[in-house]
């Protein structure tokens, strides 16, 4: 049974892997419930095992679990479960499964293209280049490039460690924060474990890919921002939450940093706010994840966990009642 806003139905089940699912399980590829407690949901939901979730599906509580006693999975073709699952899934011994993984992967490559699209100051040339009409002098590159950029990744989150890979080919030193990563597993992904404060001081770069969680915060509060070098870039494409907005903003209208932002706090920001105007900021509207025929990847995940849970396989995915506290 399907479970989310039906217009993301068609991109992330298209026709061939919808055929796909249909091969696993018995499915109405033309329902579509947003609403649990739509009548027209009722007896499907009496029936179904397993749930097909994806944005905009209601919240999975008691009376949902009530309502479906022979579920016993959920596989999410989004990423986070943490808005969608209630405690109810788990007391109930749901298996809970997200293809958090797939989503990481655009995200990751927006990051790479904005970490070296600021590394050769592009946004700040193409708004020189507009204005003047003039091609930069030797003097005002003489900062630019990305040979032995450091670059501080905070959060070995999926998107954290799949970008940590992605960064691999290029003349870059990568550093990186988490406190739940070793040394040498810091090592192993190809970068130096730092202390957060250290990690700021010593990056050129700074990209945010921690989860939204009480302990992280704000955690790039006003003390922390200052410790940023001159003309460093901040790039987020986790959360606005994890950085105190008041502080940045009183930072990029200074000039004394630059900042490529996916995600703002509140979102999208007030029509008034200057980030929509300042040269040193490269604002956009939440598009660092799975867009468009990104779908697919998603819902491939999905289809493949599908098939697994048929075989009386484990899930490669799955989301356990534990982790959430540590995950986005």
């Amino acid at each position: 049974m399907f479970a989310m806003d039906p217009v993301h139905l068609p991109l992330l089940f298209p026709p061939p892997l919808m055929t796909r699912l249909g091969r696993t399980a018995d499915l109405d590829a033309a329902f579509v419930v947003r609403d649990f407690a739509d009548p027209a949901a009722a007896d499907a939901l009496a029936r179904a095992e397993v749930l097909i979730t994806g944005w905009g599906c209601p919240h999975l509580d008691a009376g949902v679990l009530a309502a479906a006693p022979r579920l016993r999975a959920v596989l999410h073709a989004a990423g986070s479960v943490r808005s969608l699952v209630g405690e109810a899934v788990w007391k109930h011994g749901v298996t809970v499964s997200s293809a958090a993984t797939g989503n990481a992967v655009p995200v990751a490559e927006y990051t790479l293209a904005m970490i070296l699209l600021a590394g050769k100051d592009a946004f700040g040339h193409r708004e020189r280049y507009r204005r003047t009409h003039v091609r930069p002098t030797s003097a005002e590159t003489v900062t630019t490039g990305n040979l032995g950029r450091r670059v501080g990744v905070i959060g070995a989150s999926r998107v954290g460690r799949r970008l940590t890979e992605l960064l691999r080919p290029f003349d870059l030193t990568v550093l990186l924060h988490d406190p739940y990563v070793s040394p040498a597993e810091a090592a192993a992904l190809g970068a130096e474990l730092l202390g957060l404060e250290d990690l700021l001081r010593r990056s050129d770069i700074v990209s945010l890919h921690a989860p939204d969680i009480p302990e992280t915060h704000r955690m790039l509060d006003r003390d922390r921002l200052a410790l940023l070098r001159d003309g460093s870039v901040l790039i987020n494409t986790a959360r606005g939450a994890l950085v105190d907005h008041e502080a940045l903003t009183e930072e990029l209208v200074s000039g004394r940093l630059r900042a490529v932002l996916d995600v703002t706090e509140p979102e999208p920001l007030p029509a008034g706010s200057p980030l929509y105007r300042l040269s040193n900021v490269f604002l956009t509207p939440h598009i660092a994840g799975s867009l468009g025929n990104e779908l697919e990847r998603l819902g491939t995940i999905v289809a493949e966990e599908l098939e697994r849970l048929a075989a009386g396989l484990p899930p490669l995915h799955e989301v356990r009642h534990a982790d959430l506290a540590r995950i986005a």
